[in-house]
């Protein structure tokens, strides 16, 4: 019985092993020649390479790679990594620290798996695009915008004779641009204050807003909110330091104030009438940090009155944490210029975060277009000929890099004219005027209507 039941047990032992030779047979031929049987196995495989473990295996030899886009991606980041190493030994010979701040804001984006130049993608470039012919401008007429429009500015009551300048509009490279219209403004900036701060050019943009608005008809109904902000005129002055105007229907307010730097301005000596004043490059304006939380859309402006000439006059000191500014470096015109802006920037960008519904803008410098000399040793722009330098604008970056750099890495947005307005030397005042000076030529301030309501679609299309 033993001797039998052990033979059948060798006998299936047996039968097993002819089974299994046979199905391996089957399998190696499968694997040479069947191609679903390889398809399978692929699938297998790469279901294995997706376990979370990214080697298997103890000595470099036996090294197996888990994922391959994996391995893309990490040296994507080591590469991104480096970049920003090399960025940052670049950033120990900045110009400022506020630079460095700058330049590290746009790094945390890399390091977060997003790129800068993806985030910057998604914004619509408005400085980029092309003059168009329209017969529908001006937006306004010049004669009957009287209300708003200082007389010095619009051309049409001088004696300038061309006014072609006035027929072209701005149309950004695949951007929208909306059709401008006033009442539709209105109602978009209901219960809503705008506010315009910089120097006479962002004088120019509120004025040119005014006539935009009320479409360049006279509106008895508009109120003058001037002393609501304080903006009456002092004592001696020439005109008070701004304007504020409401639209009853619609409840918005648009003003102005003049602050030619963007800095904190005030006396040494309050009781000496002859005082010179701290211009505080760390410090926003105390008109704009008092209404700030009244304020709904902020357009900000300054440059041409940095220099040496201008500060001599005004009596402004340059103050940095609250001290007389000793640092040369500091000193000089420009960096002081860029320390302010980049001051500014972040300063509204903390003023953002709290109230995400505020927008403000950052406008670009307004091109200067004297030739042969500056405004005061002959200098003329004479060309009356509509875009003799061409009609369009095809780099992406913008022709002012100070403000392109202060605003970069915060929410306050940039409105970029500097390039497209370089295009329309034809449309300054020039050497025309109501009295008609002899010798003395504006190429830094524009007609109106004209370039500067260009500015102000940017903003509208923006909104």
């Amino acid at each position: 019985m033993k001797g039998g039941h052990s033979s059948r047990i060798w006998g299936r032992q047996s039968s097993f092993t002819v089974a299994a030779l046979v199905i391996t047979t089957i399998f190696f031929w499968a694997w040479e020649y069947n191609p679903l049987v390889i398809s399978l196995l692929s699938a297998q495989e790469q279901f294995i390479m997706q376990t979370p473990e990214f080697w298997l295996g103890d000595s470099a030899d036996s090294l197996v790679l888990t994922n391959p886009k994996e391995q893309l991606m990490e040296e994507d980041s080591v590469t991104q990594m480096a970049e920003t190493k090399e960025d940052e030994k670049i950033l120990e010979h900045s110009e400022s620290d506020v630079e460095r701040e700058n330049v590290l804001s746009t790094e945390e984006k890399v390091e977060n798996g997003v790129s800068a130049s993806s985030l910057e993608k998604q914004d619509c470039n408005y400085g980029k695009g092309r003059w168009v012919a329209d017969s529908r401008r001006p937006l306004y007429s010049g004669f009957g915008c009287k209300q708003w429009l200082s007389d010095m500015w619009a051309c049409r009551l001088t004696q300038r004779t061309d006014f072609s300048y006035e027929g072209f509009r701005w149309q950004p490279n695949g951007c929208e641009m909306p059709e401008f219209r006033g009442e539709e403004f209105l109602r978009r900036m209901q219960d809503k204050t705008i506010a315009f701060i910089g120097d006479s050019l962002g004088r120019q943009q509120f004025q040119s807003l005014m006539c935009m608005a009320s479409g360049g008809e006279e509106n008895p109904n508009v109120e003058n909110l001037e002393k609501k902000y304080g903006l009456v005129k002092p004592r001696g002055s020439i005109r008070p330091d701004g304007w504020a105007y409401r639209f009853p229907a619609t409840n918005t307010t648009i003003l102005y104030y003049w602050s030619a730097s963007l800095c904190g301005i005030e006396p040494i000596n309050a009781t000496d009438p002859n005082t010179h004043f701290a211009m505080h490059l760390d410090r926003p304006p105390a008109f704009l940090k008092r209404f700030l939380p009244e304020f709904h859309v902020v357009v900000l402006n300054t440059g041409h009155h940095w220099n040496r000439g201008k500060l001599n006059a005004n009596r402004w000191v340059m103050y940095a944490d609250d001290r007389p500014v000793t640092d040369r470096h500091l000193a000089e015109m420009g960096r002081a210029k860029n320390h302010t802006l980049y001051s500014i920037a972040r300063w509204l960008d903390s003023e953002i975060g709290v109230r995400p519904e505020l927008r403000v803008f950052m406008r670009t410098i307004s091109p200067r277009h004297f030739a042969h000399g500056d405004w005061n040793t002959g200098g003329s722009c004479d060309n009356l000929s509509p875009l003799s330098k061409g009609d369009e604008v095809a780099g992406d970056d913008s022709s002012d890099p100070v403000v392109e750099g202060a605003v970069r890495g915060t929410r306050v947005k940039i409105l970029d004219i500097t390039a497209l307005s370089e295009l329309r030397d034809e449309g300054h005042i020039s050497r025309y005027s109501i009295k008609a000076s002899e010798g003395i030529n504006d190429c830094l301030h524009w007609c109106l209507p004209g370039v500067p309501d260009t500015w102000n679609e940017l903003i509208y299309a923006q909104l």
